[in-house]
Order: structure tokens, then C-alpha cells, then sequence
């Protein structure tokens, strides 16, 4: 007997790829369009072909500012990771405290990041900000206008306060889910907590884990609004990621051609490091 397709499913889906095109592909395509063309205004364009993407890959500040996002989500994820499966290991599974810590985990991420960045740029402040205030009471010189060193260190115990969280309840979600019957077992064959940590918890939240190290990463990778509200990329370019060069690029300089390009950069590398970072830990993952 012959089977019969029925395409009528498509039409359900066909709103979502409508939508998807206009808020994605087409714009995409837009960027593309002007990374391959210049104009000097009045709508005239110009075929310029990957000039702008050798200028923006044979450029110094693009090289700069790339080193500068790898290390910052490289240290993120160092602090942020470890510190959420710490947190999450030691929040209560039962009994009244469950809610509330989830409420107060949950608290940082409903905060948009334009608050955050100002809430943190008056709390480093040293004239009116409670941090600022007290560490120069104590005889700490914190400036992270002035002090590249002092900036990093503000933009990356920000995101941990911010996001950390995510991270926590991703974990937590992956060890409440880990049947009593692993913990009964461990317990009569007189385990550590240690080993039920390596060989039951750990192995059962590594998908949680993926999830958290990619959106981590790509959170991270993507950063703007927190560093651009608290320093604006400065002292100097210590804080100045791909983004905010982009911006600065695009809007700044009305160089749309380079930032189409970077733009497109930008989006390939994100890609490529998020592609490398799956297969990594699902091939792990498969193996283990």
C-alpha cells in the first residue's frame, strides 16, 4: 500500500517561518547586502566585494577587541559554572526554603541589563557609591573610570551577580530531577559525598551543564549593554568588546560597509565557537 503525505501541516508552520524571515533572514540579508558594497550617501552603492572584510581582518583593533571578548567569557565561565553547581548543590530540595531560594535566584535575571549597568555604575562610584565609598575607606584606590584593571574587575563580579543565577537553576532543575533511589544506593554502599557528587550528580546534570556553558558563553561573547552603561568601552579600549566596536563602527563612525562586515564576523565566530563547544561536550558526553 502506497503511503500518502499530508502537506496540509505546512500551513501551520508557515506563519512562524513568515515571521522568522522578516525578523531574521531579511535582515540578514541586508547585512550581507551592505558588507559587500559602499556608499557615500544618496542611496548610491558602490560593488566593493570582501574589501571591507580584509580591512576589518587585517586590522589591530578587531584582533584587540576579539582577544578581549575570548578572555572575558573565558573567566566567566571559570567563576560562573563552578560557583552555580556549588550554589545548587547546597540549596535546600525541600520544605519552605525551596521557593524562597528560587525566588531570590531568580531575582538578578528579571532585572534588565540597562538597570544592571547603571545600578552597578553608581555603586562603584567612589563619591556616592556604597562600593566605591567603602573600599576607598578602606584604603583601597578603586577607580574603574581610570584603572583598566579596576573596570575588568567590575564588569566581571557584575555579570556574576547577574547571571550566576541562571546557572544555579539550571543545576538545580538537573538534581532535583535525580531519582532518591541513586542517593539510597550510595548511602547503603557508604559513599562520600564527594563520589555521589562525581558519579551520580555530575554525570546527571551534564545536559543542563551544556546548557548553561552555551548560553553562558554566548551571553558572555555578546555582552553591550552592562559594559557599554558602566565604562562605555574605557579606560581607553580596556573594555571596548566586539560589540561596542561595532556600535561605535556603525553608529559612531557611519562606517556601514566595515560594520556590516565586522557584524558578519562577529556572527560566524559566535557560530563556529558555539558549534565547537557542543560537539565537544556531546561527543564526551556519548563516550561517557
Amino acid at each position: 500500500m502506497e503511503k500518502t503525505w499530508n502537506n496540509k501541516a505546512w500551513f501551520m508552520v508557515l506563519p512562524v517561518l513568515v515571521l522568522v524571515a522578516f525578523s531574521a533572514v531579511i535582515p540578514l540579508m541586508t547585512v550581507v547586502n551592505y558588507s559587500v558594497q559602499d556608499t557615500f550617501g544618496n542611496n548610491e552603492f558602490f560593488w566593493a566585494g570582501t574589501d571591507w572584510y580584509v580591512d576589518v581582518l587585517t586590522s589591530d583593533r578587531f584582533w584587540d577587541a576579539l582577544t578581549r571578548n575570548l578572555i572575558f567569557s573565558a573567566i566567566i565561565l571559570a567563576i560562573e559554572i563552578p560557583l552555580g553547581i556549588i550554589i545548587a548543590l547546597n540549596m535546600p530540595k525541600k520544605g519552605l526554603g525551596v521557593p524562597v531560594c528560587l525566588v531570590l535566584m531568580a531575582l538578578p535575571l528579571l532585572i534588565p541589563w540597562n538597570v544592571v549597568g547603571t545600578i552597578w555604575q553608581v555603586f562603584g562610584r567612589v563619591d556616592i557609591g556604597l562600593l566605591g565609598h567603602t573600599l576607598e575607606a578602606l584604603g583601597i584606590n578603586y577607580n574603574y573610570v581610570q584603572n583598566p584593571i579596576d573596570a575588568w574587575v567590575t564588569l566581571i563580579v557584575m555579570d556574576v551577580w547577574h547571571w550566576t543565577s541562571l546557572v544555579v537553576l539550571l543545576c538545580y532543575a538537573g538534581l532535583v530531577s535525580i531519582p532518591d533511589a541513586y542517593y539510597q544506593a550510595a548511602k547503603i554502599d557508604g559513599a562520600s559525598r564527594w563520589s555521589v557528587f562525581r558519579y551520580i550528580q555530575l554525570p546527571k546534570m551534564k545536559r543542563v551543564l551544556l546548557i548553561a556553558f552555551l548560553l553562558r558563553f554566548m551571553d558572555s561573547f555578546m555582552i553591550y549593554t552592562e559594559p557599554f552603561v558602566v565604562t562605555g568601552g574605557g579606560p581607553g579600549n580596556s573594555t571596548t568588546f566586539l560589540s561596542i566596536d561595532l556600535v561605535k563602527m556603525a553608529i559612531g563612525q557611519f562606517d556601514l560597509g566595515p560594520a556590516a562586515a565586522l557584524s558578519i564576523i562577529y556572527f560566524l565566530i559566535i557560530l563556529l565557537l558555539s558549534w565547537i563547544f557542543y560537539t565537544v561536550m556531546t561527543t564526551s558526553d556519548a563516550q561517557s
